[in-house]
C-alpha cells in the first residue's frame, strides 16, 4: 500500500509553525533621537524639519525649508549640545531602557526570545537602521513600541510610517499609553522624590511641562493635548491633594500659535505668586536637550529671575523600575494580539471626536 502524498505548508504555514516553535520577537523602541556630534546637529536638523508630519509643505519647497531651518538654528543648537557634552543623550538613554526592557520581559515570558532594538526618526540608528538589524537577528515578528507615551502625528504617526517603508516583518503596534497606572507611578514617584530632595515645601506647584505643538496640529483633530491632560490628571491623583497643579507646554519655535499655557509663562506666573514649583516632564521619558538645557539652564534662570522661591526639577523616568514595568505590560499584552494596533486600555483609547487618532484612522 502506496504512503499517502503529503502535503507542503504553505509560506504563511512555515512562518506560523515557526512563530509557534521558535518566536524571536523584536522590540522597535521608537524615538526621536538627536546628534551624536556637533558635525551632526546641522544633518540632525535638517532630518526633523523635511519630514511631512513637522513641516506640510509639498517638495521640493519643503526641502529648501528644511535647509534654511537648520542653517539658521545651527549655531544656537551646537552651543546647547556643547552643554551636554556635545551631543544628545537620547541614544545611551534609550539603549539603557532597552536592556532594562529585555530582562523585564524575559522574566515573565519564557518561551519567547525577545531583543530591543532603538530606532531613531532623525538620526543614527535610523528605524530603517533597526529594521534590518532585526531582520538580520532572525526576527520571526515586531513589537512597535514608541517611547511618545501620547500619540500625535507629528511622532509616533511618523515613526510607524518610517518602519512602514523600511520593513515587511509582521508587527504588532502600541499607540499610546498615556495614563497606564505604573507609568503614572512612576512620574508621581519622580515627582515627589524630588520634593523630597528639595526640603519638602509645604504646597508647591507642579509644572507638567510637555513638548508643545502648533495648535493648527490640535485643530486638525490630532488627540496629543488630550492625552498629555489624561497623562497629568493620572499623575496628580497620586500626589498630595492640596498641592496646585497646571499642564504647560514648551519649545515653541516659529511664529504659529501653539499650544498654550506656556511652561515659560507659568515660570513667570509662579514668581508673581511667590510659589514654589516643581517642573515634570510629563511627556518626556529620557533626558535630552529640552530637559537637561531648557528645563534645567534657561527656565531655571528664569526663575531666579521672576523671583520664584524655590524651582525643583522631577527627573525623566529612564529606567525606573515602574517605567520599565509599565513598558512590559504593555509588550506582554500585544504578544497576543499579532498585527494589532493597541493602545494601554485595548482598543480605541481617544474621544470620537479625535479623528487622527489612529485606532479611528485604521478602521
Amino acid at each position: 500500500m502506496s504512503a499517502l502524498p503529503v502535503e507542503e505548508p504553505s509560506p504563511a504555514e512555515r512562518r506560523n509553525l515557526r512563530i509557534m516553535t521558535s518566536r524571536r520577537v523584536a522590540i522597535i523602541m521608537l524615538n526621536l533621537g538627536g546628534p551624536d556630534s556637533l558635525k551632526a546637529v546641522r544633518p540632525f536638523l535638517f532630518n526633523l524639519f523635511n519630514d511631512k508630519a513637522i513641516i506640510g509643505a509639498p517638495q521640493p519647497l519643503r526641502f529648501f525649508i528644511a535647509q534654511l531651518i537648520s542653517r539658521v538654528r545651527e549655531s544656537t543648537a551646537k552651543a546647547n549640545y556643547a552643554l551636554m557634552g556635545g551631543r544628545s543623550p537620547i541614544l545611551p538613554e534609550t539603549e539603557k531602557q532597552a536592556r532594562a526592557l529585555e530582562s523585564a520581559i524575559a522574566q515573565r515570558v519564557s518561551n519567547v526570545t525577545f531583543k530591543c532594538f532603538p530606532a531613531m526618526r532623525y538620526w543614527r540608528p535610523f528605524v530603517r537602521d533597526a529594521a534590518r538589524a532585526a531582520e538580520a537577528w532572525g526576527a520571526t515578528d515586531a513589537i512597535l513600541l514608541p517611547l511618545y507615551p501620547q500619540f500625535s502625528t507629528t511622532t509616533t504617526a511618523s515613526a510607524l510610517r518610517a518602519w512602514a517603508r523600511a520593513s515587511h516583518l509582521p508587527a504588532a503596534t502600541i499607540c499610546c499609553y498615556p495614563a497606564s497606572k505604573a507609568f503614572a507611578q512612576a512620574h508621581a514617584d519622580a515627582i515627589l522624590t524630588a520634593w523630597r530632595n528639595g526640603g519638602s515645601p509645604e504646597r508647591p506647584r507642579v509644572l507638567f511641562s510637555a513638548h508643545g505643538l502648533p495648535q493648527r496640529v490640535i485643530d486638525r483633530g490630532d488627540p496629543y493635548q488630550w492625552q498629555v491632560e489624561q497623562t497629568a490628571a493620572a499623575v496628580r491623583d497620586l500626589l498630595p491633594q492640596e498641592w496646585d497643579s497646571v499642564v504647560c507646554y514648551q519649545s515653541r519655535v516659529g511664529p504659529l500659535k501653539w499650544l498654550g499655557p506656556s511652561t515659560e509663562a507659568e515660570v513667570r506666573r509662579a514668581g508673581r505668586d511667590r510659589a514654589e514649583i516643581i517642573i515634570a516632564p510629563i511627556a518626556f521619558v529620557s533626558e535630552h536637550i529640552e530637559t537637561l538645557v531648557e528645563l534645567d539652564v534657561e527656565y531655571a534662570q528664569l526663575a531666579r529671575e521672576s523671583g520664584v522661591p524655590l524651582y525643583l526639577r522631577a527627573p525623566a523616568l529612564g529606567v525606573d523600575p515602574r517605567f520599565i514595568d509599565a513598558l512590559a505590560d504593555l509588550v506582554e499584552r500585544t504578544l497576543a494580539a499579532p498585527g494589532k494596533l493597541i493602545s494601554e486600555s485595548g482598543g480605541r483609547y481617544c474621544p470620537g471626536n479625535f479623528g487622527l487618532c489612529p485606532q479611528m484612522v485604521t478602521r
